[in-house]
């Protein structure tokens, strides 16, 4: 097995790529996030996307700007004060 460390210390941002029939599966070391893709590209760019979810780096609350270009017009843009859906309780 490859080691993974640079004068005696773990590498950052460690990732580990092998390949499961017709897929790529990928896990960074460090959150333990793991996604696949068809092609080693593709499961990088699931990888960093998915890591970037985890870490909250993606994602925001709507801009009322943002909100208009979709055709949402924000005053009716409210968040529920009621019990959820049966579904969900």
């Amino acid at each position: 097995m490859a080691s993974s460390t640079r004068d005696g210390e773990p590498h950052e941002d460690e990732i580990r790529m092998w390949r499961e029939g017709d897929s790529w599966i990928i896990t960074d070391v460090e959150t333990g996030v793991t996604t696949q893709g068809e092609t080693r590209q593709e499961a990088l760019e699931m990888l960093d996307d998915a890591v970037a979810g985890y870490k909250g780096e993606r994602g925001h609350e709507p801009t009322d700007e943002e909100l208009r270009e979709l055709g949402v017009d924000p005053e009716d843009n409210t968040t529920g004060n009621g019990d959820p859906p049966d579904f969900m309780q």
